[in-house]
Formats: C-alpha cells, structure tokens, sequence
C-alpha cells in the first residue's frame, strides 16, 4: 500500500493546488462565474497541497547514493534553487504589472502569482527537508533515527492542527513553537557527513549551502513583503508548519555551511593523511597484483614527490639486490640526468652522519661550498632490506629549510612499505622457483624410478632379492641385470657422487652405458669375447664418461658377470663397496678385497690400468651380498656412529642359510633398528643373490 501512496499523492496534491487556487480567486473579485467559496475550503486545500506534497516526498527512496554528498546539494540547489529563482521572477514580475493599468486595482493577477510562488515554496521546503533527513540520518544509530521520527510527527501535528481549525492559544501555542524550533537545532547539528568531503569536496560544499540558504532567504523574504500588500487577496501560509520547516531548512544549511567552513583548516591535514593512505594502498595492491619490482620503485617514487610536494628527485638502485637491470637502476623525476651527476659528485664522499637525512641548506653543506644551487633543500633516504640496501631516494626543493621530521617519518614508511613489497616480490618469486623445482625433482624421481629394474630375473641357479631408497627425491644409486648368451647374467651397481637431478641424470648415462657396452659383438672370434669383461667394460665406460661427466663428479661401480651353467663369475670394482660373500663348503663370511678406481677419476688409457679382474667358482648355497656405501654408512647411536662392513657381515653370518629375500629382509631390519631417530643421509642401495643348484635337491 505505501509503495502505491505516491501515485496517489502527486495528483492529489496538484489538485488540492488547483482548488487553493480558485478558492483564493473566488476571494479576489474573479467575478460572478467563481462566487465567493468560504473560508474554510481555502484552509483545507491549502493543508491537503501541503500534506500532500511532504507525504510525496516521504516516500520517495533516499536522494543520498552513497557518500555522494556534493551531488545531492547540487541536485538541491539545481532543483529546489530553480524554485527560488522563478519565484524571484515572479515577484518581479509582480512589481512591474503592478503599475500596468490593466493591473490596476485587480487583485486577480496577484493573487494568482502569489499561490503558485506559494506551492513552489512548499515543493523546495519539501524536497530540502528530506534531503536534510538523509544527511542527518546517515550513518546514524537507531536513537537518533527515532528522534527525527517525533520530529516529523510534532511538524504532522502542527500542520493536523491548522486542518481541523484547531487554534491553541498563544500561551500553548508559541512555547511548542520554540521548542520545536529548537529541537530543529538540536538535530541540524548532526553533521557527520562533512568529515567524509575531501578538500576540494569541502569548498564545493560551502558554495552550495550558501546557495541554498540564499534560496530560503528568498521565499522566506518574499512572503515577508507580500504579507503587508494591499493588493494580496490570498490565504495565509499555514504558519506553524511551514515556519518551523522554513527554519529548520536555513539553520541545517547554516550549519552545515558553518561546520564545512571552520573544518577547512584542518581539510589539508586530513586530505594529506588521506592521500598517503591511498597511496601506500597502491604500493600494497601492486604486491598483491603480482608486478613488478620496476613498478614499485616507480610508485615509490611518484608517491614521495607528491606527498612532500618535491620539486625533483631521483632514485639510486643497486641492480645486485634491487631486481632491477642496470639500465632501470636510476629512475629521475622533473631532474636531468646531467644535474643528478652533478649533486652526486659533490656528495660523495661527504655522507651525513648516522640516522641525518634531511639537508636543509646545500649552500652550507660540505661539498657544496660556494656553489650556487638551484635547490636548496635535499632530503636522502636509504632504501634499507632486512638483508640488504636496494638504494637511495632523493628529493629536492628549490626553497631552503622546507624539510621537516614529518616529511621524513612519511617516507619512512613509504621506503618501509616499498621494500616490504620488494622482498614479499622475491618471496613470491623463490616460492615459484621451488615449486617449479619441487615439480621438476618430481619428474627425475619417477624418471629414475622408471629406471630401477622392477622384475628381477628369476632361474632355478639363483634366487636375487633387491632393495633400494633415495635419501631424497632424486637418488644417485643404481642398478641392473642383462641376461646374456650362454646361461650368463650381468649385474651392475654403482653410486654416483652428488645428489639430486644431476645424479640421476648421470645415473641414466650409466644405464644407457651399460646397455650399450654390453651388446653383443659379431666381429668376436669366440664366444666369449663376445662381451665385454668387467674391466673391459670399466675402461670404456670410464672413457665415455669422460665427455659427458663434470670434473667434479665421479661414479662408483661393481660389474659382475655370472656364468651359473659354469659355476664361476668374473667382476670387476670401480672404487665401489667391497662385495660380502658367505661360502658354503667352507661355511664362511668374507668381504673380496679387491683395488679399483671410481669412473671419471683418471680421464685417459692409463685408467685400465688400475682396474682389475677377480673370477671366482661358487657352490650352490653360496650368498653374494652387494651394496652402495648409504648401507654401511648409515648413521645411528648419537649420530656418528657407522652401522659398517663388520656388522653388516655378522648379520650374513647370523642369516645365511636363509631365502636371499629372508636375508635382505633380516639386515634391513637390523639396519632399521640402528638408524632408529635418525634420517637416512645417503642413498642405500642393497642386493642379495642366493647360488643354487642347477636341479632341485631329489627327495629322500
């Protein structure tokens, strides 16, 4: 229902107009067609115009959008002003007809002029008092909204009271009057809204309310004079109402005008404030938006000129630390390169001491001495990282002493906030390089795991069992089987120095050395030259390393070739662990010592020479162990001390007779048990292979 009342209203209220118009006429001598209306229907369409009209403008949603204060004065002054100014027209308009002898004593005219300056003056009280209802109400708690109720409701009553021909005697009558009007006060000082015009907002402001209070002025001066006209055949405005609604209208705009005023000496402080906030907001949005380093500096720089109100400056970066190229390392604001050279040589060599930052006479500082210097004051700022210092920022005025210690604790915390966001800036940028890291290490990991043997070979000669663990993502240890002609096997296993990418990278060379080197050659005279044999092998693998492996890095490696139809194996050892055997017939633990030199120490013919052969015949229930140095070098007790070959061999001792899976099995429990609490720092690498007889033992 409230949402259709004012499609209802401005109809009504024109109406009523219209009404108050020919009643007002029937009393100015329209002529015999109008009559005489009484007096009353004058009161009531006057009253219905009015309620009316404010009722209108109570339903309509609020003038203020926002903080737009400005436009809604200016919105008033456009509109409602307009109404005072076609009243001014009509006034005068008035004045000069009314020497017209075609004007002459005839009321008709006038009176017409005054009704319609009348409802002009109404629709601007209307339309100002609820916009002064949205500046009061604004951003307001519930007590105050209740008290502009009652407010309203006292006006109502008072406009009520004149449409029933209530009349309360003068004795009632004023003292609620005064009242009210100083309850008008009391809410006209609700002026919150101001702090929230910027500078420029403010002075805009001032002219508007200045406008506006002229266009109250102007109603209220107008009724003031016409009240005492001869001539005027008219109704009275209801006084009451639209005299309380009148004054409240000037007083807020007076205020309001007033309370702008005096807070525009303090406007630039705030308005200072306000631009610093907003500017170090944008240094914190760029770190947020993720740009760059260059941009920073740029903002940092725009940001201190502005807020010291700097006539030049310039910015010295330090491209080792500050992400910027050396030609980006000097950035110039209203200065020549030509003169920042000349002020640098005339500092260097002449720093202020510690925690002095502002020179506010160049003419007397040292370096400077009679020189003539278009600027006068100089203030140098470090650019100070936790770890390191990005540069200098300078600023210069050509007037002398126009630094002050409040110019420098504001670009403190700009240069703070600027480097913030330069090593949040490196933050950002190292966290994605160890993410792209992280994801490439992820890829060598299930490359090089791609690369370890996931069947083992299986024949009733031997039973293998192997197990292997990178200390971290990416391992150096590695290992792998061929079968080859004639019942024979190779095995290889090796350990590259480093860690990381690099180790498995090499560790793949070697894989594709190994099975590269180990092909068959159809130029051999028998069959088993065929294939390389372990030293052979060492030497050319050494020699293909030798282009492809970095000075610093070498590979250990045992080659083991397994010949179980003849019972014997030849190996050979390239610095790597020394091989644990048990042999059965003579039901001995024992380690192969045997000489060797790791891949890629010696990079040229001599390295074959220190390589070496060693054959051996095994029986079945003979166990070979082998392993990478993570194994024997694994830590435990307080952390230094070595889990070792001796105990590794004591736990063959104790495990032999078992599966070759049984065995891996018993010393990686044991190796578990010694590491306990203690991260695993090599990479361990474990083989067991178990000799068998060619045929299973006949049952008894």
């Amino acid at each position: 229902m409230l949402q259709r009342l004012p499609s209802f209203l401005l109809p009504l209220s024109f109406l009523s107009w219209v009404l108050l118009l020919l009643s007002a006429l029937s009393h100015s001598g329209a002529g015999p067609w109008l009559g005489t209306w009484p007096e009353w229907t004058t009161q009531l369409a006057q009253g219905v115009f009015v309620l009316g009209v404010f009722l209108y403008y109570r339903y309509q949603p609020s003038p203020l959008h926002g903080q737009a204060f400005v436009r809604l004065l200016r919105r008033l002054l456009t509109g409602p002003g307009l109404l005072a100014l076609a009243c001014i027209g009509l006034h005068l308009l008035e004045r000069l007809m009314k020497d017209q002898p075609v004007f002459d004593s005839n009321g008709l005219f006038f009176t017409s002029i005054y009704t319609l300056n009348l409802g002009l003056f109404v629709v601007f009280l209307a339309r100002t008092n609820y916009a002064w209802r949205a500046l009061v109400l604004f951003r307001s708690l519930p007590r105050l909204q209740r008290e502009w109720t009652v407010f309203e409701v006292l006006l109502g009553a008072t406009l009520l009271f004149r449409l029933v021909g209530v009349n309360p005697p003068n004795y009632i009558g004023i003292p609620l009057v005064v009242l009210l009007g100083l309850y008008g006060i009391y809410l006209s000082g609700h002026q919150k809204w101001v702090a929230y015009l910027s500078q420029r907002e403010k002075w805009r402001a001032v002219l508007l309310q200045s406008g506006l209070l002229f266009s109250v002025l102007v109603f209220v001066q107008y009724f003031r004079v016409t009240q005492a006209d001869p001539q005027l055949i008219a109704p009275q405005p209801q006084h009451a109402f639209l005299l309380l609604t009148a004054f409240f209208s000037a007083f807020y705009a007076l205020m309001g005008l007033l309370v702008t005023f005096f807070n525009l000496p303090i406007a630039d402080v705030i308005e200072q404030r306000r631009s610093e906030i907003l500017r170090l907001q944008r240094l914190t949005q760029i770190i947020q938006r993720g740009q760059t380093t260059a941009e920073v500096y740029h903002i940092l720089l725009e940001s201190a000129v502005q807020t010291v109100k700097a006539d030049a400056a310039w910015l010295d970066l330090d491209p080792g630390h500050s992400g910027v190229t050396a030609a980006a390392a000097t950035q110039y604001f209203n200065l020549e390169p030509e003169q920042a050279d000349a002020l640098r040589a005339r500092l260097q060599g002449h720093d202020l001491p510690e925690g002095d930052f502002i020179t506010n006479d160049l003419h007397a500082r040292i370096g400077f001495e009679g020189t003539t210097q278009h600027y006068r004051s100089l203030l140098q700022l470090p650019l100070r990282g936790l770890h390191f210092n990005y540069g200098m920022l300078y600023l210069l005025k050509v007037e002398p002493n126009t630094f002050d210690r409040e110019d420098l604790s504001i670009l403190q915390t700009f240069t703070s906030q600027a480097v913030l966001s330069i090593e949040n800036l490196e933050l950002v940028r190292t966290s994605l390089e160890n993410q792209r890291t992280q994801e490439e290490l992820k890829i060598a990991s299930q490359v090089q795991d791609s690369l370890i043997p996931k069947n083992l070979p299986t024949d009733n000669w031997f039973d293998i069992s192997s197990h292997s663990l990178a200390a971290k993502e990416v391992g150096g240890d590695f290992y792998d089987f061929l079968h080859l002609p004639g019942r024979r096997l190779a095995v290889i296993i090796g350990d590259v120095s480093g860690k990381g990418v690099t180790a498995a990278f090499h560790m793949a060379q070697m894989k594709g050395i190994f099975h590269s080197l180990m092909q068959e050659n159809p130029l051999a005279k028998n069959e088993r030259d065929k294939f390389p044999v372990p030293s052979r092998f060492m030497a050319q693998a050494n020699a293909a390393l030798t282009h492809c492996l970095e000075k610093s890095s070498f590979i250990t490696s045992s080659l083991y070739i397994i010949d179980y139809e003849q019972g014997g194996f030849v190996f050979a050892r390239a610095g790597h662990c020394h091989t644990l055997y048990y042999h059965a017939l003579r039901e001995e633990v024992f380690y192969f010592e045997s000489q060797g030199l790791g891949l890629g120490i010696i990079r040229n013919e001599s390295y074959e020479k220190h390589i070496k052969n060693q054959f051996y015949d095994y029986s079945p229930g003979d166990v070979m162990v082998i392993y990478t140095d993570g194994i024997v070098e694994a830590r435990g007790g307080d952390g230094t001390e070595e889990y070792g070959e001796d105990r590794l061999k004591l736990r063959l001792e104790e495990s032999y007779y078992q599966e070759a899976n049984e065995i891996k099995d018993f010393i990686l429990k044991d190796l578990n048990a010694f590491t306990h609490g203690h991260p695993i720092h090599d990479d361990q690498t474990l083989l067991v292979i178990k000799f068998k007889s060619a045929q299973p033992p006949l049952l008894a």
